[in-house]
């Protein structure tokens, strides 16, 4: 049986083109991407030790094996941190016998200060869980019909796999339903995610299931939605700065930006609307 380390290893080892290393082609290959062989040679380590490592035979490599695999992968700082966390999951050094917990839903006042400076934009606070902490106006105008913002606790990644409007409102819903997944091994801790994935398994199925496994980090292409709220507009395309907060909750700003005129001038028209204003949600 696999690990989710040995398995992101060679996920990532089958999806390099070996040229893009420099390495020549030596004819027919029975699977597509990057050798053992190369790999290991890359990463200083033995292929059979690096065969155990895929194979989860070695849940417990050193820290020096770890980002020597990084290095031979040439992973970037995102996926470096991911590989890090991967390793801790696989030995069970995360892992407690403590019932889990959905983290803190508390935003410092000077995080809900920089919100209303960025009204009329579409902002909002969440961690990798998908909670929705807090958000500006504009963002409950440009959700507002989705059902997004329904209830006492919103959580994207709930609204993705669980609420049939989410396929509706996000234009490329695969693409935001593989990063809400993938989102989830950056969890505050390992407990929170077992929490929400233990909720959402049985509601979303193989769709959550699926994507959970998949392991590789998916592009981070703009957002586009349809908007209930704004009859006749084209499908809206935003880019999305995300901000990291410091704290030990995994809490990021993430701010809606229009992508091209089009968006931009519907962003204005829903501008004009009335609305309650920054929402905390605790």
């Amino acid at each position: 049986m696999g690990t989710p380390l040995g398995d992101f290893v060679r996920a990532k080892r089958d999806s390099i083109r070996p040229e893009s290393f420099g390495i020549p082609e030596r004819g027919r290959r029975r699977s597509p991407g990057l050798r053992r062989t190369d790999l290991a040679a890359r990463a200083g380590i033995s292929v059979e030790y690096l065969t155990r490592i895929e194979q989860g035979r070695d849940r417990n490599p050193s820290p020096a094996v770890v980002n020597a695999l990084a290095d031979g992968l040439s992973l970037d700082a995102g996926e470096r941190d991911h590989l890090r966390y991967l390793a801790k999951i696989s030995n069970g050094s995360c892992v407690t016998g403590r019932l889990p917990e959905p983290p803190g839903r508390e935003v410092r006042p000077t995080v809900l200060a920089t919100l209303r400076l960025l009204e009329p934009a579409a902002a909002y606070v969440t961690n990798r869980l998908g909670d929705v902490l807090a958000h500006t106006d504009g963002l409950a105008r440009l959700a507002r019909g989705s059902g997004l913002l329904d209830g006492p606790a919103p959580n994207l990644t709930r609204y993705a796999f669980t609420d049939a409007r989410a396929r509706t409102f996000f234009a490329d819903w695969e693409q935001v339903a593989d990063e809400l997944a993938f989102d989830l091994w950056f969890a505050p801790t390992v407990e929170s995610s077992q929490w929400l994935r233990a909720q959402l398994e049985p509601l979303a199925g193989e769709e959550f299931t699926r994507r959970l496994e998949r392991r590789l980090p998916p592009p981070r292409l703009p957002l586009r939605v349809n908007v209930p709220d704004l009859p006749g507009a084209p499908e809206l395309r935003w880019d999305r700065e995300r901000l990291e907060l410091p704290g030990g909750e995994g809490q990021e700003l993430v701010v809606l930006l229009p992508a091209d005129e089009a968006t931009e001038q519907a962003a204005e028209r829903l501008s004009r609307g009335s609305g309650a204003g920054l929402r905390a949600i605790g």
